[in-house]
């Protein structure tokens, strides 16, 4: 809870720390929700989702069950942010957290190098589903978001013509080298080998005089012991700042490139260091979000 309280700034709530006020807004969400989704799980409970939007892509989610009543129990709620777009075709799987209902995602998607672990945005969709006995859903696609804490804005790395389409070619060549490795190639697995130890020699030559930044253009590392928290640096593409209607704080929402991934980070403007513009790059702890995009039928 702890957790995933203090991404409630990301999206407008920086003064919400007292538990009287916070329960206030919870309270709030579920009389006025802009969207209620209720579904049945196979243990056949009634699982309730009350969701209420303090700007047109950011809001909080209330989950819990009903009892026999139609009573409704809150067991836990999040931040989150809509994202647009889609980041990944690659498949997915599920797997529910231990403590509550509320579910992870794993993604592994080759241009990363790592699995994606993420929080579970749609989960009633996926109950649904799972329910109803139609998982593996085939088709899917994944729209990622992030909010984030804690950022800064670094200046771009300076490319040519040249660079940009060298590097657009060895991402190429280093993802199809990846694809054929996962199938066992050992020719392919090889030659990554040797191609990440050319690279450590180099940037280890390198970093004795060089700063790192100027060095590494974009990574996504995991960071701490939360499985869905990540290091990132990333470009950005798209820059836009919206108002909580409720505080009025004002929130950036940075759309980011990052180890070829696209998805939307949005982050409290007081928590962001320097100033956003497309071109430059965006340094950050996030908490990553993700929504399976089903079939209609799934849909909440």
């Amino acid at each position: 809870m702890k957790s995933l309280h203090r991404y409630m700034r990301a999206i407008g709530f920086s003064g919400f720390e007292n538990r009287k006020k916070l329960q206030e807004l919870l309270t709030e969400v579920v009389i006025h929700s802009d969207r209620q989704s209720i579904t049945t799980n196979q243990e056949n409970m009634l699982l309730g989702e009350f969701c209420k939007d303090f700007d047109a892509d950011l809001g909080i989610a209330v989950c819990g069950e009903f009892d026999e009543e139609e009573k409704f129990t809150y067991e836990y709620y999040f931040p989150y942010l809509k994202g647009t777009g889609i980041t990944s075709y690659e498949d997915i799987s599920v797997e529910r957290h231990a403590d509550k209902e509320s579910y992870a995602g794993v993604c592994d998607d080759i241009k990363v190098g790592i699995s994606l672990i993420f929080y579970l945005r749609n989960r009633i969709s996926y109950i649904k589903a799972q329910t109803a006995g139609k998982l593996p859903v085939r088709g899917t696609s994944l729209t990622l978001s992030a909010l984030s804490v804690k950022g800064a804005i670094l200046l771009p790395i300076q490319k040519n013509e040249e660079q940009l389409q060298k590097v657009k070619q060895d991402s190429a060549n280093r993802n199809t080298l990846l694809a054929a490795a996962r199938k066992g190639d050992e020719d392919a697995i090889e030659t990554l080998t040797l191609e990440d130890m050319d690279m450590y020699t180099a940037i280890s030559r390198r970093i004795q005089k060089e700063d790192i930044f100027s060095l590494v253009d974009t990574y996504f590392m995991p960071y701490g012991v939360e499985c869905d928290q990540y290091s990132v640096l990333g470009e950005i593409v798209a820059i836009r700042t919206v108002t909580n209607q409720l505080t009025k704080e004002q929130i950036n929402i940075l759309t980011i490139c990052c180890n070829e991934l696209t998805f939307d980070v949005c982050i409290n403007i007081i928590d962001l260091f320097g100033e956003p513009q497309v071109g430059r790059r965006f340094k950050g702890i996030i908490w990553l979000q993700g929504r399976i995009n089903f079939p209609e039928e799934f849909e909440a």
